[in-house]
């Protein structure tokens, strides 16, 4: 019978290149795979970002006003607050403000302005507001705003003159409000802004953000039955 040999040094070495640009290959395209599909996926969350609803800015100025109305009435205020701001930091205020939303960029690395839509906020203040009336109305206003479907991510009180600062959000941070009160000037500030939205009526070269012009209605109780 045949006696059998040992593979020699030049035919195992005949055998490798053949079986090392296959193991090479196989792991070049599985690493293009996963980085393909990474791309993709990263793409695809960055176009989702401007998937915004088209809502004219007046009906989201309505609904940036509802929420400082209900916030306001909640924590028991009676004056009557007309729109505008006489000194920004002293005086009540009453205001809408409209900025740019923005794409995310390409993979989140770069923000670009997103034409057509906007961002529409209402900033309240009042002035000569007491800690018996601040306090109360703040820690009743976290408890309301909880309980009503908003997250707070913030919830600060202070302590010995410190500000105090409650802020919540809702739908992953596209909606949220802001709330701090200064006890060395009693002097409290709030806002309220809606999410992103596009304007039906935003024509190619206007420029500024939709919904700059808008004026909100008196801030004052809401009558009770």
């Amino acid at each position: 019978m045949p006696e059998e040999t040992a593979p020699t040094a030049t035919s195992t070495a005949s055998t490798r290149p053949s079986s090392a640009p296959g193991a090479l290959g196989c792991g070049c395209a599985a690493l293009v795979v996963v980085v393909l599909v990474v791309v993709v996926l990263l793409v695809s969350g960055s176009r989702g970002s401007t998937d915004f609803p088209r809502v004219a800015p007046k009906d989201m100025a309505t609904r940036a006003f509802k929420h400082s109305q209900e916030a306001y009435d909640v924590m028991g205020f009676k004056r009557t607050v007309k729109p505008g701001v006489e000194k920004i930091g002293v005086s009540t205020e009453n205001t809408f403000d409209s900025d740019f939303c923005y794409d995310g960029g390409m993979l989140g690395l770069e923000d670009k302005t997103v034409d057509g839509a906007y961002q529409l906020s209402h900033s309240w203040a009042l002035d000569h507001v007491p800690a018996s009336q601040a306090v109360p109305g703040l820690r009743h206003l976290r408890r309301h705003l909880k309980d009503t479907g908003w997250r707070v991510t913030s919830f600060r009180e202070g302590g010995r003159g410190q500000d105090w600062d409650l802020f919540v959000q809702r739908d992953d941070g596209a909606e949220r409000m802001s709330f701090t009160w200064f006890p060395d000037r009693e002097y409290l500030t709030a806002g309220a802004t809606a999410p992103c939205a596009y304007d039906p009526a935003w024509k190619t070269g206007d420029s500024g953000p939709a919904g700059d012009h808008e004026t909100p209605p008196v801030l004052r109780p809401t009558p009770r039955d």
